[in-house]
């Protein structure tokens, strides 16, 4: 049986790990390299870097910290952030990442996904989606959530899939650190029409939120967040041991039998 993955999320902005609510008002937390250390060693099944304010900034992803933090991670690491051409997910694999998130750089270019899957392979190619409902259609956001595309989202979705995406990260803007939950009637419509991975992002703000996830979304691959293991709200060993609990299947910890 396929193992529910656990994802914490760095969101870095000029070298620090942050965080807000619904994409705004961030707030500093901590070193990249010492929250990837501790996650690495407690328990994270994968681990994302989002160089957050990159595409909004219009410049690259900054290397350094991103090497000093692959060289502390002994899980796969998605790596993101103003990735606009396949050199940028040559420079990101180069410097230790697993796979390669890109959002923004895909809607100035959707051929980009499929230029990059080419190359790299899907599995390499990772597409993150910002989502916020306006009205009754679900709607694609840019450059950190700032900007409507009018992209619908199902469609967007299916169509990077058709083009290569390996996996999707479904981003909800309405829920994100509000923790009062996943955007379950998103995460189902996703899940509906996808053949690949979908990882949940946005909403955790206790275990339960994770089991009715994974009870409610069966499909959904992995739920990642942030916050909540940031402050340690939550701790990684304890969400696995309530996931097997009920039922959900997971990775056990290192030398540990859940």
């Amino acid at each position: 049986m396929i193992t529910k993955r656990i994802i914490p999320c760095l969101d870095v902005r000029d070298g620090r790990v942050v965080k807000g609510v619904n994409f705004t008002g961030l707030r500093e937390v901590s070193s990249p390299v010492d929250l990837a250390s501790f996650y690495s060693d407690n328990g994270a099944d994968e681990l994302v870097f989002y160089d957050i304010t990159a595409s909004s900034d219009g410049r690259k992803l900054f290397t350094e910290i991103l090497k000093k933090t692959a060289e502390k991670v002994f899980i796969p690491l998605t790596v993101g952030g103003g990735i606009t051409c396949t050199d940028d997910f040559r420079r990101v694999l180069d410097c230790g990442a697993d796979k390669v998130s890109v959002n923004s750089g895909a809607i100035a270019d959707p051929r980009l996904i499929e230029k990059a899957a080419a190359l790299y392979g899907s599995q390499c190619v990772v597409l993150s989606v910002d989502i916020k409902r306006v009205g009754t259609e679900y709607r694609v956001f840019s450059r950190g959530g700032r900007t409507d595309t009018d992209l619908e989202a199902l469609r967007w979705i299916k169509q990077a899939i058709e083009s290569g995406a390996g996996e999707i990260v479904v981003n909800s803007i309405d829920t994100d650190g509000v923790k009062g939950g996943f955007d379950i009637p998103l995460l189902k419509a996703v899940c509906e029409i996808s053949t690949v991975p979908v990882i949940a992002s946005g909403g955790a703000g206790r275990i339960e939120d994770f089991i009715d996830l994974f009870n409610q979304v069966p499909t959904v691959d992995a739920a990642l967040a942030a916050s909540v293991f940031h402050f340690g709200e939550i701790s990684i060993p304890a969400l696995k041991r309530t996931m097997a609990e009920n039922g959900i299947p997971v990775r056990p910890m290192t030398g540990e039998e859940i």
